[in-house]
């Protein structure tokens, strides 16, 4: 009889324990970690010499997110300024540099329960991108090019990901980002103006700790 009482006095006690829940219903949640950014680009021919090329580049990403419902999120992506090389092909090189920042507002749906420690999720959204820092390094300016604007652009965007939670209010987490940049590249070749329309379309890979409020 005593064991059976201390059986049932320790199930209510773990009953009447809270669970420890992964992103609820109000939570806010904030990651930050390495972003990469891989162009998948192509343009119009450029002055003869083939398509514009862009590095790929690596910076710090955050995320702000706010749990709508248990299963319903708003999230902005943000990150330190992304750098890239900008070549041409036919022996060139690279022949500019250009800076970017891409804030991403994103709706995003976590599937399974808020008690599961693993939260995998979609997401679809719009993309801003801006361009700023847009220059021709040496070799760019010795084929006579100068005055590099990038126009800013508006896209759709959409991500997967998975959330894993660790200890309290800790989680890690992985995401892959999709989003469709294209821009008007503009300059002086000479004393033409030059206009070559670019797609970007950046896949961005996203390691990262995150925190829930």
């Amino acid at each position: 009889m005593k064991k059976t009482i201390c059986a049932l006095a320790a199930f209510a006690t773990l009953s009447a324990a809270p669970y420890a829940l992964a992103h609820k219903q109000g939570d806010i949640l904030v990651r930050a970690g390495a972003a990469t950014v891989v162009p998948n680009e192509s343009s119009d021919d450029v002055l003869g010499l083939g398509e514009f090329g862009v590095s790929s580049n690596t910076q710090l990403g955050l995320t702000v997110g706010y749990m709508l419902t248990d299963n319903i999120s708003i999230e902005l992506l943000a990150a330190t300024p992304f750098k890239h090389d900008v070549s041409l092909g036919n022996g060139v090189g690279d022949i500019a540099e250009v800076e970017h920042l891409p804030p991403t507002l994103m709706i995003q749906y976590y599937f399974l329960d808020s008690t599961s420690k693993f939260r995998p999720y979609v997401g679809a959204g719009l993309n801003y991108t801006t361009f700023f820092n847009e220059d021709f390094n040496g070799k760019g300016k010795g084929l006579g090019l100068s005055d590099l604007k990038l126009d800013d652009s508006w896209g759709l965007a959409a991500n997967v990901g998975i959330d894993y939670q660790l200890k309290d209010n800790w989680f890690v987490g992985a995401s892959v980002w999709y989003a469709d940049i294209n821009t008007d590249v503009s300059f002086k070749a000479g004393n033409d103006r030059v206009t070559i329309d670019t797609d970007i379309d950046p896949w961005v890979f996203m390691v990262s700790a995150g925190y829930t409020f």
